[in-house]
């Protein structure tokens, strides 16, 4: 069963409403996911993360977090600020390995793929790890709409595959309800210019929406790779 790398060329693309409506598709595909955050930075003990926000719009899809951090950075900054030891790669790999046993497990990660979820590793090591251990593994880069998206989502999928990972696609993380024709054309230059399709776009504000309209659209806004 394919473990999903949801990953994005920056902070703020819309990682967690992408992977909220991957967890729908495979809901919708009678699969059973399981979601997975190694790090989550930016909130205290009892705040509101990422996973809760995928909850909020997929529903009571089981999963958990790496590690949770107050200060809104890098996780291994955030750690060093906080005094406190990261999960190591191992025991990350390990957490995503058991999930699977029963569930197709979503890994959401933090900012891009070179930022350090551990000391010393990023979300890419780990997909490699998670690789090496026997699993399917697959990208899905989300990206901007707008100008300078071709040179950062390029550069994403190039990382990824200087590591022999799998870009399965690029999905626009928040799409214009009008969009300008930079937008329309970063549709076409995107698949050019990193070789990978464009999957869907995620509708702007979609993260706002209640969880029945959420749970009812996000099927049609992308379509998984056979």
């Amino acid at each position: 069963m394919t473990v999903w790398f949801v990953t994005g060329t920056d902070t703020g693309v819309g990682k967690t409403v992408a992977t909220a409506a991957l967890v729908v598709t495979l809901q919708a595909a009678g699969r059973a996911p399981y979601v997975i955050k190694p790090a989550q930075t930016g909130v205290d003990p009892d705040g509101t993360g990422d996973l809760d926000d995928v909850r909020r719009l997929a529903g009571p899809v089981p999963g958990h977090e790496g590690v949770r951090l107050r200060e809104p950075l890098a996780p291994d900054t955030a750690a060093r600020l906080e005094g406190v030891e990261l999960p190591t790669i191992g025991a990350q790999r390990d957490g995503i390995l058991a999930a699977a046993i029963e569930h197709g497990v979503v890994v959401e990660g933090a900012g891009g793929v070179l930022v350090h979820l551990g000391a010393t590793w990023n979300v890419l090591d780990l997909g490699r790890a998670v690789r090496y251990a026997g699993h399917d593994v697959a990208f899905l880069v989300v990206a901007r709409a707008g100008l300078g998206t071709l040179n950062h989502t390029a550069l994403t999928v190039q990382a990824i595959t200087s590591q022999d990972l799998y870009p399965a696609g690029i999905v626009i993380g928040s799409w214009p309800d009008e969009p300008g024709l930079a937008e329309e054309q970063n549709l076409i230059d995107l698949p050019a210019i990193t070789g990978v399709p464009v999957l869907g776009r995620i509708p702007a504000g979609a993260g706002a929406l209640p969880n029945e309209a959420f749970a009812q659209a996000a099927p049609d806004w992308f379509a998984l790779p056979d």
